[in-house]
């Protein structure tokens, strides 16, 4: 090769190389350049705050919790054996129902723990004999009157007396005994039972079966 021919390889070289670095013939393959290409650029970049933390949605506040709905049922005007009845049906078939009793006209004569009428002596016998086997001997089975068959606990001056007495009862395991005013024969009896209604349409039903004349009506 002639020194001309040379020099001409040499000068086109040079030409190729400046070319290729001036990115004539594609992007470099410098694994840098591609690097370059793909930062951010700086210019829109924007500080949003100088040392806080990023800020976090605000929590979406939950739903309050649905209100528990009660129907309250009220049987006015119910003479002593009818209320002492309806609430041992209520006590020992819907205890999902809290009851509220309430003595109104005559007077009353303090206060009476006791369990409700029983359907008959015998019934009401097998019940003293529960009563004596959880250690329970100071009671009296009614035997006639309105509250006949009923089994009397104690008679008392006081509300908080009578209170005291079916504290103790629950306590040895007596599960049926209830407080009242004790009643005189000129007073009536207004009872209230409030619970889910889901049970209302039995209850209206099992009432039924006791008298037709116990129809409930809505509480006021």
């Amino acid at each position: 090769m002639t020194v001309k021919a040379f020099v001409f390889v040499l000068v086109l070289a040079n030409l190729l190389l400046y070319a290729l670095g001036a990115g004539y013939f594609g992007r470099p393959g410098s694994p840098d350049a591609a690097r370059l290409d793909q930062q951010v650029a700086p210019e829109r970049m924007r500080i949003v705050g100088r040392g806080d933390a990023p800020s976090t949605p605000d929590p979406v506040p939950s739903a309050p919790a649905p209100t528990e709905t009660k129907v309250c049922l009220a049987w006015p005007g119910l003479t002593v054996a009818d209320a002492d009845r309806l609430a041992a049906l209520l006590g020992e078939q819907f205890p999902a129902f809290k009851l509220a009793r309430q003595l109104s006209g005559g007077e009353s004569k303090g206060w009476w723990v006791f369990m409700p009428p029983q359907p008959n002596k015998g019934a009401a016998e097998r019940k003293a004999q529960q009563l004596r086997a959880l250690g329970v001997t100071d009671y009296f089975i009614v035997p006639d009157g309105s509250s006949q068959f009923a089994i009397s606990l104690g008679i008392f001056s006081s509300e908080k007396g009578a209170r005291d007495r079916l504290t103790e009862l629950q306590g040895r395991g007596v599960r049926t005994a209830q407080l009242s005013q004790r009643p005189d024969k000129e007073s009536s009896v207004r009872l209230e039972a409030s619970g889910p209604p889901a049970g209302e349409a039995d209850l209206r039903a099992a009432v039924l079966t006791l008298s037709a004349r116990l129809i409930a009506q809505d509480c006021r």
